[in-house]
């Protein structure tokens, strides 16, 4: 966490005034060079947890992250906000920082986000990334078991609980490797669950089947062949379904781009290249 929470001081963190709301924002700048990588995190946590592939990622490369509204550094929005005006939101975001197009990452819940994002702002989204993410409503869901932890923050208030789920929650590495699971339930801390259920809330009913074959933007596809959320069978029904995809299966679990962070960030620097 220590190094996590270094790397985002070093990189420069910034509050971002946008339609009346405040974002956490942190910015490598990389060499300016190509075109700048927002990345957009799952539920409940904060940028921080992508340090792992930032980290991995080649220094040339420009990486802009944020803290979702109601989550770590970004305070609660007066309303709950819906994936159209989240994307609006990180439009008028990208808008305020002075980034035209960007290439864009969304793993989870932040791969909902991505994908409306390409959709809703084509000619900004140059490429997109999706990471252990579905089609919203109607993904192949995972176990019952294991979707019952997602409709509860608690795992984010209790350290202890989210170390003793985590390996059935996640699958992968997390089954193997106490230690990092340890490591995970210390990252991934929030005081505040209203921002959590804001964001459940911005997936209700939303759904990308009806609109992912006009995607036009190259995609990749990268799922973990481990993962107990977001079962593979999603990946492939992503991959049959957006015209320019192509999927990235790797062995291990949800939080893959953490577990497997070279190897990821390897294929995304072969994919952005």
């Amino acid at each position: 966490m220590e190094a996590a929470t270094e790397a985002v001081r070093r990189a420069g963190v910034c509050k971002v005034a946008v339609d009346g709301q405040t974002l956490r924002v942190a910015i490598r700048p990389g060499e300016g060079t190509g075109t700048p990588l927002l990345l957009m995190n799952g539920i409940g946590v904060s940028l921080e947890l992508f340090h792992p592939l930032v980290e991995a990622l080649d220094p040339a490369l420009e990486i802009i992250r944020f803290d979702a509204p109601g989550v770590g550094g970004s305070p609660l929005p007066t309303f709950p906000h819906c994936y159209s005006t989240l994307a609006t939101l990180v439009a008028h975001m990208l808008d305020t920082l002075g980034y035209r197009q960007v290439d864009v990452l969304g793993v989870s819940w932040g791969g909902g986000l991505a994908q409306q994002f390409a959709m809703q702002y084509r000619n900004r989204c140059r490429r997109l990334i999706l990471a252990s993410t579905a089609t919203g409503m109607f993904m192949i869901p995972g176990r019952l078991s294991v979707l019952a932890h997602m409709m509860t923050p608690w795992r984010y208030m209790e350290p202890s609980y989210m170390e003793k789920i985590a390996p059935d929650l996640y699958g992968g590495d997390l089954r193997e490797n106490p230690a990092f699971t340890h490591e995970l339930a210390g990252i991934m801390h929030s005081d505040d669950p209203v921002g959590y259920c804001y964001q459940l809330m911005a997936t209700v009913g939303w759904t990308s089947l009806p609109w992912l074959m006009f995607l036009r933007q190259r995609t990749l596809i990268l799922a973990g062949d481990d993962d107990r959320l977001v079962p593979l069978a999603n990946a492939k029904i992503l991959k049959k379904l957006i015209p320019r995809s192509t999927l990235y299966i790797f062995h291990g679990g949800h939080l893959g781009l953490l577990t497997h962070a070279q190897e990821l960030g390897s294929a995304v620097e072969r994919f952005l290249a």
